[in-house]
């Protein structure tokens, strides 16, 4: 038998290689674009800045200083706060640059060219936050525990609920500024917000403001999510805080799924 015979008979079955150009289906899809995402957050060394090193330190720090009359145990207090600002990094800070970024040097552009919906690239990421914020609240958690941090169960439940909720929060409105403006503003806008953002979160924990003003400070999101974060750890649900948060983040979804642009 010669070659060519060898290779008549050695042939694949019909329809072995038939391209198939359909998009995969939709969860498929998410997981990929999730395990992406997550890939490239844990990979940055300035994402991990923020979302680690930072809010350890802070944690610690308060804990452990004698700085300002936070009640006793101290962890209390300063745990709420502290997850606040680690929700705002990760979630909106973070992510409203690195999609800046993306946009800028035409990342996103590729990736609006597959069969991947605009709504799959907001889902994807968020997703990716989401675990990034639960690794953050465990290792927090951790970290609280051994410095006399005691929660109830009902306690957990709530605020693991309320650190979702916040999450999705702040990760619209991390998408909804870096999908829209350039770069450079994203970059500037986004940390200006941050310490504008922690100033106002940090004013609900106060004893000595005017009540308007604290209720003032619970309208914005991040003064919402500390108050919620507070009362959920102590085994109550803040339903106003709970609605600040939602009317904030279903705004920002919207927005950014209508307005989120790939260039």
């Amino acid at each position: 038998m010669n070659v060519q015979d060898r290779l008549a008979d050695n042939r694949f079955e019909t329809g072995t290689f038939t391209p198939d150009p359909r998009p995969s289906a939709a969860l498929p899809m998410l997981a990929a674009q999730t395990r992406l995402e997550l890939t490239l957050l844990l990979r940055n060394g300035e994402q991990l800045l923020l979302t680690m090193f930072i809010p350890i330190t802070l944690l610690i720090g308060l804990c452990l200083l004698p700085i300002g009359d936070l009640g006793d145990p101290r962890v209390d207090t300063v745990l709420p706060a502290v997850m606040m600002v680690a929700i705002m990094s990760t979630a909106f800070t973070g992510q409203a640059i690195a999609v800046g970024f993306d946009r800028r040097y035409g990342a996103l552009k590729r990736l609006g060219a597959t069969p991947l919906p605009r709504w799959g690239i907001i889902v994807g990421k968020s997703a990716a936050v989401i675990i990034v914020v639960a690794m953050q609240s465990l290792l927090l958690g951790g970290i609280a525990f051994a410095l006399g941090w005691r929660p109830e169960p009902t306690g957990l439940l709530l605020g693991a609920l309320i650190i979702a909720l916040g999450t999705v929060t702040f990760a619209s409105l991390g998408l909804l500024l870096g999908g829209t403006l350039r770069a450079e503003i994203v970059l500037a806008l986004a940390n200006v917000l941050w310490f504008v953002m922690a100033g106002i979160g940090s004013v609900v924990f106060s004893d000595d403001i005017p009540g308007p003003l604290h209720t003032a400070a619970r309208l914005i999101p991040s003064g919402a999510l500390a108050e919620a974060l507070q009362q959920a750890i102590g085994g109550s649900l803040d339903l106003f805080a709970v609605a600040v948060l939602v009317v904030w983040g279903s705004v920002a979804a919207w927005l950014a799924t209508r307005y989120f642009k790939f260039t």
